[in-house]
């Protein structure tokens, strides 16, 4: 039976087949849809012989985080960015860490009238330097992305997408040309580990990695959730760390954090603090620059230092920027080497609060 579809806006990227079904062509999946029927994202679906996107100018809710919860250590550091998300994925990792947002069928939960111009504008209201699409793939929203993001660089905000980067060639152009900073999703480094948690590949995020390394200017760290017994292991992570300097150079941030049991994996334990460790201490020894720790309390783990002499650059408890070291250029206040990364003349001071908002189509903040 046709699933009943939303109104929805016009998208892109697919094409007709010779069986009559559509293609959707933004992701490896390539969903193949009879009229009424939505790809494994859900949101994008085959209404009136095309392709929409059901959940255009509709938002699972806002807040004003600090961007070193993106996580984004060495891009604006210590702002706040207004983050949002839809619903929606076009992943089935059985660890999701937000699955009320990005496994949600429900719509009306979304809010209305989240226009990008509103957005944009909220976010110059609230003193924010960026916007982040979060909670869920923006890869999925491509569209609405695009147009926030736009709106967005009209008015002088910088935009960021959190994504798990599984995403085909063509769209990852337009979609990347508009954004200012990433943070990628890389889950695991098997094929074995992304097919039966993912439901998904390996290579297709690989590609997207080196994409944004060799052909763009956008800013991205890379983050990788450690599962006890599924992608933890000392070889696997010293496989990961070495493809990254390999690949992508000795200056992108690379982040571990840490599970905690959810959604279809109760049954694994909390990732310890020392499993955390061991991983940044592999992948310095092999030679990357910056490498963090995520979701425990790591003051060392989460701090900046500077490659050459060690200095701490950016001291972080939590969210908080404790010390600043780096001069208005972005070099090392000891030693003047240059640190990676995007910088303004000095820090923000948004800390650790996270300010939940309600968007109203005047750019109203409640």
């Amino acid at each position: 039976m046709p699933q009943q579809i939303l109104s929805g806006e016009p998208g892109r990227y697919w094409h007709r087949l010779d069986d009559g079904r559509i293609q959707c062509d933004v992701c490896p999946r390539l969903c193949k849809l009879h009229e009424g029927q939505r790809g494994l994202c859900f949101v994008r679906a085959r209404q009136d012989d095309r392709i929409v996107l059901t959940t255009y100018g509709r938002s699972s809710g806002f807040c004003i985080d600090p961007i070193e919860k993106k996580p984004l250590n060495h891009f604006l550091p210590g702002t706040p960015v207004l983050s949002f998300g839809t619903a929606g994925c076009n992943l089935t990792c059985k660890f999701c860490q937000n699955w009320d947002i990005s496994k949600a069928r429900e719509f009306d939960r979304l809010q209305d009238l989240a226009r990008p111009e509103a957005i944009a504008e909220a976010a110059i209201a609230t003193g924010c330097r960026s916007v982040a699409f979060t909670y869920n793939d923006p890869v999925i929203f491509l569209e609405y992305a695009v147009d926030v993001a736009q709106a967005c660089r009209e008015r002088g905000i910088q935009s960021v997408a959190v994504s798990a980067g599984y995403i085909c060639a063509e769209p990852r152009i337009e979609f990347f040309r508009h954004m200012d900073a990433a943070n990628i999703d890389l889950k695991g480094f098997t094929e074995n580990f992304y097919k039966t948690l993912c439901s998904a590949r390996l290579g297709p995020v690989l590609e997207t990695l080196e994409y944004l390394k060799n052909e763009t200017q956008v800013w991205f760290e890379i983050t990788t959730l450690l599962i006890p017994g599924e992608n933890d292991s000392p070889t696997e992570i010293e496989t990961l760390s070495r493809w990254v300097l390999e690949h992508l150079g000795p200056d992108v941030p690379l982040h571990f954090t840490a599970f905690h049991p959810d959604w279809k994996m109760l049954d694994k334990p909390a990732t310890p603090t020392a499993t955390l460790k061991t991983a940044r201490r592999i992948a310095k020894d092999i030679g990357l620059h910056h490498v963090f720790t995520g979701n425990t309390h790591d003051e060392e783990g989460q701090s900046t230092f500077c490659h050459a002499c060690g200095t701490v650059l950016i001291g972080r408890d939590w969210y908080e920027l404790s010390t600043w070291n780096l001069t208005p250029d972005g070099c090392c206040g000891t030693c003047g080497t240059r640190c990676a990364g995007v910088f303004e003349d000095a820090p923000g001071h948004w800390g650790r609060r996270r300010r939940p908002m309600v968007l109203q189509a005047t750019a109203t903040i409640v």
